[in-house]
């Protein structure tokens, strides 16, 4: 391994309800590095196993076969140095904002003033300084989401798994959310793997963009972002990569359909 690849995945396929008739292969060898510090933005059609590919990395799902490999160890279950964060913000709403960020110190046993100054400390990074005693349904999505960023990153990880964490936001608060989270990005360097359908925000957010294809997933392509931040949506060079990945992804995306629409007619007849 590079001494500068923090992530390695090498042959890694997952298949779900393996040995059974319903039986589905999600990813198939599956071969990519993440450099330490890097922004890598992963794209494909749905159902080609990008949240698989998080929940390996993040130790929740155990490999078919292949291995994940952080710092050259072999990844075995889950840990605080890989942070997953989801479509949903899943904070606590019996929980304060700031109790919400430092549950993950309580639960490792840190002293109650250390875990309070971390929490403030990442709740100021993300602009919630003037939130802590608030409670989940006291905040608008943005803010939600902004709790769960710094409730993982008050674990100080290093990865940052994030499975389309802006797709429930509204259009201006998502493009507010994604510049927010380069922002943070710039400041600190977490490695970030970052899971989208989104093809402008995959431009808008990459160093580098893994394009998948239709299941079981295999990288199809591999996309350096080679544009100075922050990058004009309203620009020839962005014109250029959006093309790119709609030609890329427009056969794939569609043996994804009729894959769907078979398995459709399949369980109807099973019925």
């Amino acid at each position: 391994m590079n001494e500068y690849e923090l992530l390695t995945v090498e042959h890694l396929s997952k298949t779900w309800a393996i040995g059974t008739n319903r039986a589905v292969q999600a990813l198939d060898d599956f071969n990519f590095s993440v450099k330490r510090g890097e922004f890598i933005v992963i794209i494909g059609p749905s159902g080609c196993g990008k949240s698989t590919l998080l929940f390996t990395i993040a130790g929740l799902e155990q490999p078919s076969a292949g291995t994940v490999y952080l710092e050259g160890k072999p990844i075995t279950g889950p840990s605080s140095d890989r942070s997953l964060i989801f479509q949903e913000a899943s904070l606590f709403p019996w929980l304060s904002v700031m109790d919400n960020v430092e549950w993950g110190l309580k639960i490792r046993g840190l002293p109650k003033s250390e875990r309070r100054d971390r929490a403030f400390h990442y709740l100021k990074q993300v602009g919630l300084a003037d939130s802590i005693k608030k409670y989940p349904h006291e905040l608008s999505g943005g803010m939600k989401q902004r709790v769960a960023i710094a409730r993982a990153l008050c674990l100080e990880p290093k990865v940052l798994l994030m499975d389309e964490p802006f797709a429930a936001l509204d259009v201006q608060t998502r493009y507010k959310m994604q510049s927010f989270l380069l922002e943070i990005w710039e400041s600190i360097r977490t490695t970030i793997v970052f899971v989208t359908h989104h093809i402008d925000e995959a431009i808008h957010l990459a160093d580098r963009v893994l394009v998948l294809t239709a299941r079981p997933g295999r990288i199809l392509r591999e996309v350096p972002i080679d544009m100075a931040r922050p990058r004009e949506v309203a620009s020839n060079n962005f014109d250029e990569y959006r093309s790119s990945f709609f030609a890329y992804l427009r056969d794939e995306v569609s043996k994804a359909f009729n894959e769907q629409e078979l398995a459709e007619i399949v369980n109807a007849s099973i019925k």
